[in-house]
Protein backbone atom coordinates (compact mmCIF):
# COMPACT_ATOMS: atom_id res chain seq x y z
CA UNK A 1 0.00 0.00 0.00
CA UNK A 2 1.09 3.56 -0.46
CA UNK A 3 1.16 5.84 1.48
CA UNK A 4 0.99 9.30 0.04
CA UNK A 5 3.45 12.32 0.90
CA UNK A 6 2.91 14.86 3.66
CA UNK A 7 4.62 17.82 1.60
CA UNK A 8 2.86 21.03 0.71
CA UNK A 9 2.84 21.71 -2.85
CA UNK A 10 1.52 24.83 -3.96
CA UNK A 11 0.41 25.06 -7.76
CA UNK A 12 -0.37 28.02 -9.88
CA UNK A 13 -1.11 29.64 -13.22
CA UNK A 14 0.48 32.91 -14.67
CA UNK A 15 0.66 34.64 -18.00
CA UNK A 16 4.21 35.56 -18.99
CA UNK A 17 2.98 39.05 -20.20
CA UNK A 18 2.47 39.78 -16.36
CA UNK A 19 6.06 38.74 -15.71
CA UNK A 20 6.82 34.84 -14.10
CA UNK A 21 6.41 34.41 -10.40
CA UNK A 22 9.93 34.79 -8.63
CA UNK A 23 9.30 32.81 -5.33
CA UNK A 24 8.91 28.78 -6.94
CA UNK A 25 10.98 25.86 -6.67
CA UNK A 26 9.56 25.18 -10.44
CA UNK A 27 8.77 27.02 -13.40
CA UNK A 28 7.60 25.23 -16.40
CA UNK A 29 6.08 27.03 -19.78
CA UNK A 30 3.39 25.68 -21.22
CA UNK A 31 3.03 27.50 -24.40
CA UNK A 32 4.35 24.88 -26.70
CA UNK A 33 1.04 23.46 -26.13
CA UNK A 34 -2.39 23.97 -28.32
CA UNK A 35 -3.64 27.54 -28.06
CA UNK A 36 -7.50 27.99 -27.47
CA UNK A 37 -6.90 31.86 -27.94
CA UNK A 38 -6.66 31.30 -32.42
CA UNK A 39 -10.25 29.53 -31.85
CA UNK A 40 -12.80 32.49 -32.07
CA UNK A 41 -15.49 30.01 -30.89
CA UNK A 42 -13.81 28.94 -27.15
CA UNK A 43 -11.51 31.91 -27.01
CA UNK A 44 -13.50 33.53 -24.32
CA UNK A 45 -13.46 30.96 -22.23
CA UNK A 46 -11.00 29.63 -19.58
CA UNK A 47 -8.99 26.62 -18.72
CA UNK A 48 -11.54 26.24 -15.88
CA UNK A 49 -13.64 24.77 -18.95
CA UNK A 50 -13.76 21.43 -20.52
CA UNK A 51 -13.73 22.52 -23.69
CA UNK A 52 -10.50 24.49 -23.22
CA UNK A 53 -8.77 21.45 -20.97
CA UNK A 54 -10.22 19.20 -23.46
CA UNK A 55 -8.10 21.35 -26.32
CA UNK A 56 -5.40 21.84 -24.50
CA UNK A 57 -4.79 18.29 -22.93
CA UNK A 58 -6.82 15.83 -25.31
CA UNK A 59 -3.88 15.60 -27.74
CA UNK A 60 -0.66 13.88 -27.79
CA UNK A 61 1.54 17.00 -26.18
CA UNK A 62 -0.71 17.68 -23.34
CA UNK A 63 -1.12 14.14 -22.33
CA UNK A 64 2.92 13.76 -22.61
CA UNK A 65 3.09 17.20 -20.98
CA UNK A 66 0.99 16.08 -17.81
CA UNK A 67 3.03 12.94 -17.41
CA UNK A 68 6.19 14.49 -17.39
CA UNK A 69 5.27 16.83 -14.99
CA UNK A 70 4.22 14.13 -12.84
CA UNK A 71 7.14 12.19 -12.87
CA UNK A 72 9.02 15.31 -12.18
CA UNK A 73 7.46 16.81 -9.56
CA UNK A 74 7.11 13.59 -7.52
CA UNK A 75 10.94 12.71 -8.24
CA UNK A 76 11.73 16.45 -6.78
CA UNK A 77 9.09 16.07 -4.12
CA UNK A 78 10.07 12.49 -2.81
CA UNK A 79 13.59 14.62 -2.43
CA UNK A 80 12.49 17.54 -0.83
CA UNK A 81 10.23 15.85 1.93
CA UNK A 82 13.97 13.24 2.46
CA UNK A 83 15.93 16.49 3.07
CA UNK A 84 13.42 18.06 5.45
CA UNK A 85 12.27 20.68 3.21
CA UNK A 86 8.65 22.14 4.00
CA UNK A 87 7.53 23.07 0.52
CA UNK A 88 7.17 23.24 -2.98
CA UNK A 89 5.80 26.19 -5.51
CA UNK A 90 5.45 25.65 -8.67
CA UNK A 91 4.23 27.67 -11.79
CA UNK A 92 2.96 27.38 -14.58
CA UNK A 93 2.89 29.80 -17.46
CA UNK A 94 1.53 30.62 -20.66
CA UNK A 95 0.63 33.76 -22.65
CA UNK A 96 -1.94 35.29 -20.54
CA UNK A 97 -2.60 32.86 -17.98
CA UNK A 98 -5.99 32.22 -18.85
CA UNK A 99 -6.29 29.33 -21.37
CA UNK A 100 -2.76 26.62 -21.17
CA UNK A 101 -1.46 27.36 -18.09
CA UNK A 102 -5.10 27.13 -15.93
CA UNK A 103 -6.03 23.87 -17.70
CA UNK A 104 -2.39 22.21 -17.20
CA UNK A 105 -2.60 23.91 -13.41
CA UNK A 106 -6.41 22.16 -12.68
CA UNK A 107 -5.49 18.60 -14.31
CA UNK A 108 -2.32 18.33 -12.52
CA UNK A 109 -3.41 18.97 -9.40
CA UNK A 110 -6.37 16.68 -9.75
CA UNK A 111 -3.54 14.14 -10.97
CA UNK A 112 -0.93 14.98 -7.88
CA UNK A 113 -4.19 14.48 -4.90
CA UNK A 114 -5.38 11.19 -6.91
CA UNK A 115 -2.09 9.89 -6.92
CA UNK A 116 1.29 10.56 -4.05
CA UNK A 117 0.15 13.85 -2.29
CA UNK A 118 -2.13 14.46 1.04
CA UNK A 119 -1.16 18.80 0.34
CA UNK A 120 -2.18 20.17 -3.10
CA UNK A 121 -3.47 24.05 -3.27
CA UNK A 122 -3.78 25.48 -6.36
CA UNK A 123 -4.43 28.94 -7.97
CA UNK A 124 -4.84 30.96 -10.97
CA UNK A 125 -2.66 34.21 -10.13
CA UNK A 126 -3.48 36.11 -13.08
CA UNK A 127 -7.14 34.47 -14.78
CA UNK A 128 -9.17 37.45 -14.17
CA UNK A 129 -6.92 40.39 -15.31
CA UNK A 130 -8.32 41.22 -18.24
CA UNK A 131 -11.11 39.57 -20.70
CA UNK A 132 -10.02 37.28 -23.16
Amino acid sequence: MNTKLDLPITIFSFGYKYEPPQDVNFLFDVRFLANPFHDPEIRSFTGLRSCISEFVLQNDSGRKCLQHLHSIIKFHAEQLSKNGKEDLRIGIGCTGGHHRSVAVTEALAKLLTNSDFKDITHYHRDIDKESH
